[in-house]
């Protein structure tokens, strides 16, 4: 991959991680390596294990790309919407 490439895939780990910061360092860990090993193809995943991640990568970023790194493969995590049930409801908070 390109220089420019691989600026883009730092940036959107960066930004997985990001949605997931309020839910705590270690789910967000999790959720964010879900994302990546559910959403990425195999190229861009080896691209990014190859790359020096630890000094580009936010914290969480950083410790998914190592978790899936790793070869290890988080379950599914729960998803943005589930924090919005409340009881029987299942509220919505869009608009």
């Amino acid at each position: 991959m390109t220089g420019k490439q691989i600026e883009s895939l730092r940036r959107m780990a960066n930004q997985i991680a990001a949605n997931f910061v309020a839910i705590g360092h270690d789910r967000a860990v999790l959720a964010t390596a879900d994302h990546i090993d559910q959403f990425w193809d195999p190229r861009m995943k080896a691209a990014i294990f190859a790359d020096d991640y630890t000094a580009t990568l936010d914290s969480i970023a950083a410790d998914a790309i190592a978790h899936l790194a790793a070869g290890h493969h988080p379950e599914p995590q729960t998803r943005a919407t589930e924090f919005a049930k409340t009881g029987d409801l299942h509220n919505s908070d869009a608009g």
